[in-house]
């Protein structure tokens, strides 16, 4: 049988806002974001990134499309253990296979470095700590320049401290760079700092 996650979803975000997504536990949160990231196709409706209708895609082609276009952040990092860290943030770059080696290398270092973790690049993620490990998926995020950033629950496993951080990068991706970021929060502090929330309930948007 069936069973409707999200219903009557109609929303749009601009380029470089930063929207978080609340809402009580079971509201449809993260299916909603999965939607969003292409991870899962919707039953009805149209998801549209870009200007691209992405129901037009094939199943290699959604998979190029987020590669290029998209990056995501967990709860959890999902970083490789027997990969150093400058390694698992050069990933999805080799994947895309626009940069040679050496530029793939530098842009990964930029990265870690502008995140203020340069220095912990060829440790492996058990060395760090778990704000560290959080702002390596970020970078590995970011890896692809791409025009969103899709948050699950990015401070959910961390303390106050590196929350603050976090929250504190994703508000100067949006700014400063112009990215987009959607991100599910449980975190008021997280939730606030964003330019718009949008509140479900029972799969609903109740606020936009």
């Amino acid at each position: 049988m069936p069973v409707t996650l999200v219903r009557d979803i109609n929303f749009s975000v601009a380029a470089g806002e930063f929207v978080s997504i609340t809402g009580p536990s079971g509201s449809g949160k993260s299916s909603l974001l999965y939607l969003l990231g292409l991870l899962d196709a919707p039953t009805e409706g149209r998801v549209i990134v870009e200007g691209q209708d992405t129901s037009e895609l094939n199943a290699d082609q959604l998979a190029q499309f987020r590669l290029a276009h998209l990056g995501f952040v967990f709860q959890f990092h999902f970083l490789l253990p027997e990969f150093t860290i400058l390694d698992n943030v050069t990933i999805p770059m080799k994947r895309l296979g626009e940069l040679s080696d050496r530029d793939v290398k530098a842009r990964g270092r930029q990265l870690l470095d502008d995140l203020e973790i340069g220095d912990q690049a060829e440790k492996h993620p058990d060395q760090l700590s778990g704000g560290q490990r959080q702002r390596v998926a970020i970078a590995r995020a970011l890896g692809n320049a791409p025009t969103l950033i899709l948050a699950d629950e990015p401070t959910g496993n961390l303390d106050t401290k590196n929350s603050d951080i976090v929250r504190d990068i994703f508000v100067r991706l949006a700014k400063e760079q112009g990215t987009t970021v959607i991100a599910v929060t449980h975190d008021i502090d997280f939730a606030e700092a964003a330019d718009r929330n949008v509140h479900l309930v029972d799969g609903a948007i109740v606020r936009p």
